[in-house]
């Protein structure tokens, strides 16, 4: 059994209280133990970072960047250890769990830039001898929540930032799936970070609410659902903290006639039953145009009946379980809902058969196959709700516009993409669509690293997307710096009221 605990001060540390279990989501089975902090462990986290900041704050760029790099190549060089213990306490398959740590890493290599990222700006002579500059300095400590979905791509979104930019940053990861943290962590030290610069405290709300009160924590990234999002960011701006709170998602396909309905059927499969379709840029929601519905709901039927569900760590498997009982049954329990509020069940996962044992429904471990509910009436709570798990809902429209407005009206504002062969049609949806992300043609429009993730609406609590730009200026503060070196031949006093000139 595996004994997951904290990083304090560049060293693994004994948890001293309540632990929670950890599942293999595959078989049901309890894997190990998670020791979960208490607000006295979290106060020696942040002390450790307190006393480790002012010296990386005041290292130079191009050692911070040399201390990146080396990471880089060890995160690179792990990449499989990694994989192998997000399959086993989360349940996506290897290939995913791969491909989320290289989505993780681009924001590493991104962070490598630093120097050119921090650069600010110079004016001279902006009046006699009076010469003005910007700078963008570090906030000192500040924390990452991070859910149990993407337990490496999600804190790579902000620690890599937020050190490169000189602070120091604590991590609490999901209690379901902690072991990925300790080995970033245990990478960070042997890249050369100094002890304290970068801490874990494993845990639940009480350490989530120390972090979000703790008088030193300067600022709080979160990424998970809407109401715990808002909670953060109510919380934390409360105690006079900068906040990024990311939250839910509700991401519809706009698909218009002229698609290609073979690319839109391969793309709402792929983006709607990925990692078990939690994700918050999973596509929960298709809207197909009149009268493209019925041929494309076949052709997403057909494909999902090829589908292959097992343990993360079949080469076989395309999807793996969900990450915990209670939640595998929450998302089950949509399928009656959507016959309830009208909708057609025309794929069951509860039926779908799983690699080395029987149907999902009956197989220990945490199974629910690729669902798919057509016919879903507008606005009901199938439509509307985050359901974040394997169940497409298939809503039939009438009209481009009808289909936007139901986009619009919703509550989330995350991702959305629209299918189409009409380059006008798309232009005007990504003018007229209230949403944060946008594909064309394209199911996941998940941002490069150079750009800013984020969404609009109960997506969203604060003004600063993560990574990107946005992100080096949320871990960052201005200062404009106005200077004049006199000459020695100066006026003397003057006690008139200073001009420009």
């Amino acid at each position: 059994m595996k004994n997951v605990t904290h990083w304090i001060n560049g060293a693994l540390v004994e948890g001293s209280g309540r632990t929670s279990e950890i599942f293999n989501p595959a078989t049901g089975e309890v894997t190990g133990r998670v020791h979960l902090a208490s607000a006295e462990e979290v106060d020696a986290a942040v002390a450790a970072a307190v006393a480790a900041w002012p010296a990386w704050r005041d290292a130079s760029l191009v050692k911070r960047s040399q201390v990146l790099f080396r990471f880089r190549e060890l995160m690179y060089a792990h990449r499989e250890e990694l994989a192998r213990l997000i399959s086993a306490e989360h349940g996506k398959v290897h290939s995913d769990a791969l491909g989320e740590v290289a989505r993780g890493l681009e924001v590493v290599e991104f962070a490598c830039g630093i120097p050119h990222l921090l650069k600010g700006g110079f004016s001279e002579g902006v009046s006699t001898r009076v010469d003005s500059y910007s700078i963008r300095q570090p906030l000192g400590v500040v924390a990452g929540i991070t859910p149990f979905n993407f337990p490496a791509m999600v804190p790579m979104w902000m620690f890599p930032i937020a050190i490169a930019a000189g602070n120091a940053f604590i991590l609490k990861p999901s209690e379901k799936d902690p072991s990925a943290s300790l080995l970033m962590a245990s990478l960070w030290k042997e890249a050369g970070l100094p002890d304290g610069v970068f801490g874990v405290v494993q845990g639940d709300k009480t350490a989530v609410d120390r972090l979000l009160e703790h008088p030193q924590v300067r600022a709080v990234s979160f990424v998970g659902s809407t109401p715990i999002a808002r909670y953060v960011y109510e919380s934390a701006t409360g105690h006079g903290k900068r906040v990024q709170a990311l939250g839910g998602a509700k991401n519809h396909m706009l698909v218009l006639p002229d698609a290609d309905l073979d690319l839109v059927a391969d793309a709402a499969v792929s983006a709607g039953f990925g990692s078990a379709g939690e994700r918050c840029m999973a596509i929960s929601v298709v809207l197909a145009v009149d009268p493209v519905g019925d041929e494309l709901v076949d052709r997403i039927v057909s494909r999902v009946a090829e589908l292959t569900v097992g343990p993360g760590d079949d080469p076989a498997a395309q999807m793996g379980p969900l990450v915990t009982e209670a939640h595998r049954d929450k998302v089950a329990s949509y399928l009656e809902l959507g016959v309830a509020e009208g909708a057609k069940l025309v794929v069951d996962g509860r039926r779908t058969p799983v690699l080395g044992g029987g149907a999902a429904e009956q197989s220990p471990g945490f199974w629910l196959g690729p669902t798919v509910l057509d016919h879903v009436p507008a606005g009901s709570r199938v439509h509307t709700e985050e359901i974040f798990g394997p169940v497409l809902a298939v809503v039939r429209v009438s009209s481009y516009e009808e289909g936007l407005e139901l986009i619009n009206g919703g509550e989330f504002g995350n991702g959305t993409a629209v299918f189409t062969n009409d380059g006008g049609a798309a232009r005007r949806f990504q003018n007229e669509v209230e949403v944060g992300m946008i594909g064309i043609n394209v199911p996941i429009p998940v941002p490069m690293a150079f750009y800013s993730f984020g969404g609009w609406k109960s997506s969203l609590f604060g003004d600063t997307h993560v990574h990107g730009t946005e992100g080096v200026h949320f871990y960052t503060r201005g200062k404009v710096v106005t200077s004049r070196w006199l000459d020695p031949s100066h006026g003397g006093v003057n006690l008139g009221f200073p001009t420009n000139g």
